[in-house]
């Protein structure tokens, strides 16, 4: 199976689960236009797998759609967790550079709240923005 974007998420305020849009502009150095997460730093846009998502619904979770783990971009056919640190990914009309793997939950993370568990501290992927562009629901994801 090839790799591809399943889902484009994004929420105007943090600590919240995103929701899904048709399409999103990620800005160069910036990340998703309109996300809360958005900005100059290094977690510029996350990544997370339908895979990972899976593995948490065989937990005591049940009915999760995209974004609920905060999510920027839901991913399928692409163990994103396992690339190394520098890895870049062409992910529609833009390039993405992986910055961080996974990440330390904050206390009273509402996702931890909301489903009891968190997938994004061991499989979730961050990246900052290299090349600007649209990303959509479809879209190839390339390892370069």
């Amino acid at each position: 199976m090839d790799a591809k974007v399943v889902a484009v998420n994004l929420s105007e305020k943090k600590g919240t689960p995103k929701r899904s849009v048709p399409c999103g502009r990620l800005i160069e150095q910036y990340g998703l236009e309109g996300d809360a997460h958005a900005g100059k730093w290094h977690r510029q846009v996350s990544l997370l797998g339908v895979e990972s998502i899976e593995k948490a619904k065989l937990g005591p979770t049940n009915g999760l759609c995209h974004g609920v783990f905060a999510e920027n971009l839901t991913t399928e056919g692409i163990e994103l967790y396992t690339l190394p640190v520098g890895t870049r990914l062409r992910v529609g009309g833009a390039l993405l550079e992986i910055s961080q793997i996974g990440k330390e939950c904050h206390e009273g993370c509402a996702v931890s709240r909301l489903v009891g568990q968190c997938v994004m501290p061991r499989e979730g992927v961050f990246a900052v923005v290299i090349e600007g562009g649209e990303v959509r629901p479809g879209d190839a994801i390339t390892v370069l």
